[in-house]
């Protein structure tokens, strides 16, 4: 798996990364400090809503 890391992680912050299985049937998260073990797997749709609330969250400046 090619794990892609957060575009607001700043220089030595710990960071989400996240990845895809090949088939789309899973979205995998883990965070930069320890990559192998807590690994949290969603459904795309789940994965896409939290995104959705993150960003409506993030634009209303909470």
């Amino acid at each position: 798996m090619s794990w892609q890391k957060s575009s607001y992680c700043g220089e030595g912050e710990s960071c989400v990364h996240v990845t895809a299985d090949p088939t789309g049937t899973d979205v995998y998260l883990t965070e930069s400090a320890d990559p192998t073990e807590a690994i949290l797997t969603a459904r795309p749709a789940a994965f896409a809503a939290l995104i959705r609330t993150l960003n409506s969250l993030n634009s209303s400046g909470v």
